[in-house]
């Protein structure tokens, strides 16, 4: 199918010469007149354009939401067995382990003296060892909506026959908890038409001299005289100068065709794939907060992946095994209907915690160690001032 270019706008001018003024620039001839308002076209094709595609019907400029996954023919999920007990400790660190984490973390900051990291007497030191159990859920979701783009020549294959499916388009899907996002042309979607913003003509008036080409002289405010007898110099007499933005042509190349005159309009398919995952911090008494918990890695303990898991059975701990049963139940009802679940994975940690206590000046502060990084949380840290830049 062939689709000729659109000629009708291709000589058009936006304007008539002014034989009173000559402008600097080449180009064609700008109109000189009173200023209009400026002329702003539509911002989006008409819906008329676009014609109803079989499969895709209510596809929109902007985005046509997510459409729901075929139904999943997945196996049922099967218990996996639980992870056996034996060797679930970690050994506590020690003084120094403890010591050396806490000058690290006082030189880290600019405004915190080293010395009581350095010289403040340890005086007891408590393991609390806690879980942590995350579960992530691969999905894949796809949408469609109708795109454009400036007509070179591209392919051009509307009605030639019917386009798949969007869940049919074919797409290379990254490994498995990775996170990407590809772009794809819908096949057999694509179709010539004049371009909506400058009705075909590759070109628009300019918005900053209302299509005329030149403005008043800003140093003789169009008197073509600066004092007295003297010609204003800046715009040669004439009373105005032409328009940078346009050149003195009185209008640009269209932004949207890029001067073709013609868009290629197609059905865009955004495929994302997203590793939506949710983690589970069984609470413990060191006073630690839950959210520090987890920025820090820990001992790994089980790990489960397949299509759809099976919430955990027979783990010693009652809320881990809770938690994993209200996670798995949440994801499978949230993310099949607007996604396909590629992968699910369930991981638990045994995250180190140790609460020391030290003291500084006669007084009794704490720090805790946590994590495989042996991070250090010390919110009540005695030597600190505020620094200024002068």
């Amino acid at each position: 199918m062939e689709h000729q270019p659109i000629m009708s706008g291709q000589n058009r001018s936006y304007g008539i010469a002014n034989p009173g003024f000559v402008p600097a620039a080449e180009g064609s001839a700008a109109m000189f007149a009173p200023p209009t308002a400026e002329s702003h076209g539509p911002s989006a094709p008409p819906a008329s354009m676009f014609d109803n595609v079989p499969g895709y019907e209510g596809t929109v400029m902007g985005g046509g939401g997510f459409l729901p996954p075929p139904m999943p023919a997945y196996p049922a999920p099967q218990p996996a067995p639980s992870p056996e007990q034996p060797h679930w400790s970690i050994p506590s660190i020690d003084e120094d382990t403890a010591r050396g984490a806490f000058v690290l973390f006082a030189s880290s900051k600019c405004c915190y003296s080293s010395a009581p990291a350095k010289d403040g007497i340890i005086t007891s030191m408590e393991a609390f060892n806690t879980y942590r159990y995350r579960l992530e859920t691969f999905t894949e979701s796809r949408s469609t909506e109708w795109s454009h783009e400036p007509y070179h020549g591209q392919s051009v294959d509307a009605y030639v026959q019917q386009p798949p499916g969007p869940w049919d388009v074919p797409a290379k899907q990254p490994s498995f908890f990775v996170e990407d996002k590809q772009c794809i042309k819908v096949p057999y979607t694509s179709s010539v038409k004049a371009c909506h913003n400058c009705l075909g003509m590759g070109r628009k008036p300019c918005t900053q001299c209302s299509g005329i080409g030149n403005k008043v002289c800003w140093v003789c405010n169009g008197s073509g005289y600066r004092h007295g007898d003297d010609r204003c110099h800046h715009c040669q007499g004439r009373g105005r100068d032409n328009c940078i933005h346009c050149h003195g042509q009185g209008s640009k190349q269209c932004d949207v065709c890029h001067g073709k005159q013609q868009l290629l309009v197609y059905i865009k398919l955004t495929v994302k794939w997203t590793n939506n995952s949710d983690n589970y911090v069984v609470e413990q008494l060191s006073g630690l907060q839950v959210e520090k918990i987890n920025t820090v890695s820990g001992k790994e303990l089980f790990r489960d992946s397949k299509y759809m898991v099976y919430p955990l059975v027979g783990f010693p701990d009652p809320s881990v095994v809770q938690a994993s049963q209200r996670l798995v139940s949440d994801h499978q009802g949230k993310y099949s209907q607007t996604s396909r679940i590629l992968q699910q994975r369930q991981i638990i940690e045994l995250i180190p915690v140790t609460k020391v206590t030290y003291s500084w000046k006669d007084k009794s502060h704490i720090y805790f160690v946590f994590g495989n990084e042996f991070k250090v949380s010390a919110d009540d840290y005695p030597a600190t001032c505020c620094c200024s830049i002068m």
